[in-house]
């Protein structure tokens, strides 16, 4: 009796230094836009398999800047595909392992529910609100979509003086949120987040005011030899992660 028991006991410690042996980290860099989408994908990853992940949500050109320099992530979840694809071309990125994981969408958003019951280009227009938040354009691939589609409706001179710029998209949404801004140029998967759950009034931007906003993932090499980074971005290309991804709003290829 005490054999058997000691042999059972055997074996499950040698299931649980196998499970401990297999289970790895993973390093991930996210655009601001699709934190929210990334923690519910990571939730479900975790509970599949045994891998935990170490999330760092912020602007693209920061991320691009920081892997430039040594930062320590093995993925980077990217809002565009211009950092991505430079990544790989400056021999950061492993080659051939760039995808387009989610197609944006840009929202003019208001926590007020009367705000943007016209269309955003009369209300823009009109004048009824102190600031109007957006990313930096420089560093934020929505900032730039919010800054063309401005251009494009002929309005970027009428409101120049009240914007407000947030240092990525997250940080912008939370003007808005906070109401430091009456409304703002924010990612619809904000909006459509189940935390905020479609409150207040929005006006979807047409997709022909800005250019598409293909988000782009790659494996970085110092992710290369990292199996828990491998896992994770076959898993956000799954079929499970897919439904997440169109959940939040998102378009997808």
């Amino acid at each position: 009796m005490i054999t058997r028991i000691f042999s059972i006991l055997l074996l499950v410690t040698f299931y649980i230094f196998l499970t401990m042996a297999s289970a790895g980290e993973v390093r991930v860099a996210v655009a601001a836009n699709f934190q929210s989408t990334l923690h519910e994908i990571t939730t479900h990853f975790e509970q599949d398999t045994e891998h935990t992940t170490l999330i760092s949500s912020g602007s693209s050109g920061k991320f691009y800047a920081q892997i430039k320099h040594g930062a320590p992530f093995d993925v980077f979840f990217s809002a565009d595909v211009t950092r991505p694809q430079l990544i790989e071309e400056e021999g950061l990125a492993v080659q051939g392992s760039r995808f387009t994981y989610a197609i944006g969408r840009l929202t003019l958003w208001s926590p007020d529910p009367k705000l943007l019951i016209e269309n955003g280009p009369r209300i823009l227009s009109k004048n009824r609100f102190a600031h109007l938040a957006i990313a930096n354009p420089k560093t934020a691939p929505y900032g730039m979509a919010a800054q063309q589609t401005l251009v494009a409706l002929d309005l970027w001179n009428h409101v120049k003086d009240r914007i407000v710029q947030g240092e990525n998209i997250g940080q912008t949404f939370h003007f808005v949120f906070s109401q430091n801004a009456q409304l703002g140029f924010v990612a619809r998967s904000q909006v459509l987040d189940p935390k905020i759950n479609g409150t207040g009034s929005r006006w979807d931007v047409p997709e022909n005011l800005y250019d598409p906003l293909h988000q782009q993932a790659v494996l970085l090499t110092h992710g290369q030899h990292n199996n828990a980074a491998k896992a994770f971005l076959d898993y956000a290309q799954s079929p499970k992660a897919r439904k997440i991804i169109k959940q939040f709003g998102y378009g997808l290829e």
